[in-house]
């Protein structure tokens, strides 16, 4: 499970850790140095780590969520970054495999349970601008349905993954009654139970485990991929939500990359950006090139829900940095939950996209 008390130890070095993970997976290779390029946003550390060869790879330690879930969320993605056509065929990082395994050092003892992973250096290419215009928009829109449509067409060759929507929402439920739980979420439980029943009750309605399900990777900020100057696809990286599930999980990120107010450096989670003309925009572009069905428009609002539900209170404070963690939480309750009824409306997008 996430190691808490790791947070609490800021006097840890984990390059030694690192440096044990490599030695365990190729200890004729010598390290030259290692470097910090973590994005101090999360709790996940990243690495340069150069070698006496010149050489280079990327390491990444994690103590965010499950360490069995992280290994195999890891190794569909190393099918899915075999297996998928062009022009998708390398726009995934890759992790390192030790025969034919992926290779996941796990550390854990009675203080630290975290885990690394080393990824082969993936090329970037053009940073997304800060705020797009609509030519942009629509090119956005095209290139992340062609690669939903790759996906899609794969889907079938991946192993299964244990991790369902439904599964993280019981266990946010089984959390809030532990003493961590209820102390972490004190004057808080019962309107976070009521949004978790609301999920389930509204998940069913749509049929939820009947949508097609594809791998997701849910976070898009502009920092975890890159595109070329004609602002195709081209690299992605950073796997920390991925998962198996509807398409649509990723679409409230991608709002927030059109969205009008561009990308911030202080960020909230508001779930205004799904209800812009912009991210209509968007969505007609994607519709166009990969039709979107009415229960999966209709499921948007379930998957902010979900969003907040799952990566906000329930992993908030492993995932986030703490300064974060308290902000985003807070806003959860007091913004984002009530929001979701008031703002959400599906009737614009359908009659936008002519379902």
């Amino acid at each position: 499970m996430s190691n808490p008390e790791v947070m609490k130890m800021p006097f840890i070095d984990f390059t030694e850790i690192v440096k044990e993970a490599w030695q365990a997976y190729d200890n004729s290779r010598q390290i030259k140095r290692i470097v910090d390029i973590s994005a101090k946003v999360s709790t996940n550390h990243v690495y340069r780590i150069t070698f006496t060869d010149a050489s280079i790879i990327i390491g990444k330690l994690s103590y965010f969520g499950v360490f069995d879930h992280f290994v195999e969320d890891h190794t569909i993605i190393n099918s899915l970054s075999n297996n998928l056509p062009a022009p998708f065929e390398n726009f995934l990082a890759r992790s390192l495999t030790k025969g034919e395994k992926l290779f996941v050092y796990h550390y854990n003892n009675s203080l630290l349970n975290v885990w690394v992973v080393f990824y082969r250096p993936i090329t970037i290419k053009k940073r997304m601008p800060a705020r797009l215009d609509e030519a942009q928009i629509i090119k956005l829109g095209e290139q992340v349905a062609l690669l939903h449509k790759a996906c899609h067409s794969i889907r079938n060759t991946l192993q299964h993954s244990s991790k369902t929507l439904n599964t993280d929402i019981e266990h946010l439920l089984r959390k809030l009654e532990t003493p961590e739980g209820k102390y972490e979420h004190r004057l808080q439980t019962d309107q976070i139970k009521a949004q978790c029943d609301l999920f389930i009750q509204n998940a069913a309605l749509l049929n939820e485990p009947a949508l097609d399900k594809i791998p997701v990777f849910v976070d898009w900020n502009i920092g975890n991929f890159s595109v070329t100057s004609s602002f195709k696809l081209y690299s992605r990286w950073d796997y920390d939500w991925f998962r198996i599930g509807n398409r649509v999980l990723d679409f409230y990120f991608l709002s927030r990359v059109v969205s009008d107010i561009g990308d911030k450096t202080a960020f909230s989670y508001f779930i205004g950006p799904m209800m812009e003309e912009r991210f209509l925009l968007f969505l007609q572009s994607y519709h166009s090139v990969f039709p979107l069905t009415e229960p999966e428009i209709h499921f948007l609002k379930e998957a902010y829900r979900f969003f907040i539900l799952n990566y906000v209170i329930k992993e908030g404070r492993f995932f986030f940095h703490e300064l974060f963690a308290t902000k985003l939480q807070r806003e959860a309750i007091e913004i984002y939950f009530p929001s979701i009824e008031k703002e959400f409306n599906a009737d614009p997008i359908l009659k936008a996209l002519n379902i």
